[in-house]
């Protein structure tokens, strides 16, 4: 049993029916930008540990850093996303799509730089080299079509993994993440533009 809707609908920058746990770490996009691009990443907390509350913990600056050994290689970070996709298809939204996470960090998408200023950032809750779930993709395919019908500067040849963004720094969201079947899925929605 997946715990996503079929069909998402953007309203007002906030995603309908996800949960929301609103993250400190935003601001306004600058004048005259919009989403235009959106930006695929993965994250476990701690790494390769799924389940529990550490990344939303993380996304609102509420994470105990003594709680586990890698958090000393995160500490003091302030990140966000706009959107976590459990594993089981859940939507956690942190941040409204119409102001600006911080999620893509140094990052240059067809010779545009810094990333975060014009694009919606969505993680997935895994890691490069497990593979997502069938919840995960229907989730993500779901969002992708509310969020290319809400957002005219949005269309389905603009979606990048984060490694697309800034190789060399970034893997995510790895080689498990099968670019094919989400492509079909999006095709089968209507999406795929």
């Amino acid at each position: 049993m997946s715990a996503h809707p079929d069909t998402f609908t953007v309203e007002q920058g906030w995603l309908r029916p996800a949960r929301r746990a609103v993250s400190p770490n935003r601001e306004p996009r600058p004048p005259g930008c919009a989403p235009e691009l959106l930006v695929i990443h993965n994250i476990s907390l701690p790494p390769g540990q799924f389940g529990g509350d550490c990344i939303e913990r993380f996304f609102t600056n509420c994470l105990d850093w003594d709680e586990h050994p890698f958090f000393a290689e995160i500490r003091g970070l302030c990140v966000s996303a706009h959107l976590l996709l459990r594993r089981d298809g859940e939507a956690v939204q942190f941040v409204s799509f119409d102001e600006r996470a911080w999620h893509a960090g140094q990052s240059c998408y067809a010779g545009r730089d810094n990333c975060n200023d014009f694009s919606i950032g969505v993680e997935l809750e895994g890691t490069d080299d497990d593979p997502y779930t069938d919840a995960q993709y229907a989730a993500l395919a779901a969002v992708t079509a509310a969020l290319l019908a809400h957002y005219p500067g949005m269309d389905a040849r603009r979606i990048a993994g984060h490694s697309d963004i800034a190789p060399g720094r970034k893997t995510d969201p790895g080689p498990s993440f099968d670019w094919a079947r989400y492509r079909e899925l999006l095709a089968r929605r209507g999406a795929a533009r």
